[in-house]
């Protein structure tokens, strides 16, 4: 194999070949794929193999590769931090149908940024912010988010946001955990081990988390806003009642495709008691 190969045309078939074997052994389902991207990876025949290892010893492929491909965008991710779901996608689609131009776009839980710079990529001049509480994810969010000209804070949910915020925020992201804390220990090894629990445990019932994003969400959403979270289908209707106790108006929309759920909840326009979109 070259030095530096840019594909793995340029590796000999025997290496791919070997590559392709020790990932099947370790229950790698794609694994010729996966050969492919890790021999591009790879600078030498020994950073080939380290990163080999580290795959079969049970790394996610994002965190071996050091990116994960998000909504056609390459997103950085580094070793612990939450890798975006491509189910996800879906949830970035319906927050572009309704972003205004020049929209004011929030990421809570942002993990590497992904939705937030993926949505910002997507639109024309939007103005970005980005929260997490997991240091290791806002330094990683940071090199995502400052990319597409956004920001990124660390705290807890709202808290970090500049105050000058509130009531401004067209497009409220919040990929929040919502699995079950009794139901984490069944995640696969890639998550349960390499990813963040905070990225992942809603709580009992896995809506903990969504529940305060959708309390605090009417004072930070612009007239016509709305707030956009993924769920489980079995978590829809819990969801949506959230939702509707905060004021928010609830749509649920889902991919058959992706697997996907997302809840959408609306503030209403002042003196209409519907959602209105907001027009600049």
């Amino acid at each position: 194999m070259s030095a530096s190969p840019s594909s793995s045309s340029s590796a000999p078939s025997d290496v791919v070949a070997t590559v392709v074997s020790r990932l099947r052994a370790a229950g790698c389902v794609f694994a010729e794929d996966e050969a492919r991207l890790l021999v591009s990876a790879a600078g030498t025949t020994a950073g080939l193999t380290a990163m080999v290892d580290r795959r079969v010893a049970g790394l996610p492929l994002e965190h071996v590769l050091g990116w994960a491909e998000f909504s056609g965008l390459r997103i950085a991710v580094d070793p612990g931090v939450f890798v975006p779901r491509r189910r996800t996608e879906f949830l970035v689609l319906e927050a572009a149908a309704l972003a205004p131009p020049r929209a004011v776009v929030v990421d809570l839980c942002c993990g590497s940024g992904a939705l937030g710079a993926a949505l910002a990529a997507a639109l024309e001049r939007a103005e970005l912010y980005a929260t997490d509480i997991d240091p290791a994810a806002v330094r990683c969010a940071r090199r995502n988010v400052t990319a597409v000209g956004g920001r990124v804070y660390e705290g807890d949910l709202y808290a970090p946001l500049p105050g000058a915020l509130r009531g401004r925020v067209d497009v409220l992201l919040a990929n929040v955990p919502y699995v079950p804390t009794e139901e984490v220990g069944l995640l696969p090894a890639e998550a349960r081990i390499h990813e963040a629990r905070v990225a992942l445990d809603g709580g009992a019932d896995g809506l903990d988390v969504l529940r305060r994003v959708t309390a605090a969400a009417p004072g930070w959403l612009a007239p016509g806003g709305s707030l956009l979270v993924e769920t489980s289908e079995r978590q829809a209707p819990l969801a949506v009642a959230a939702f509707a106790e905060s004021g928010l108006i609830p749509r649920v929309a889902r991919s058959e495709e992706l697997y996907a759920t997302v809840i959408t909840g609306t503030r209403p326009v002042a003196g209409t008691g519907t959602a209105q979109p907001v027009q600049r």
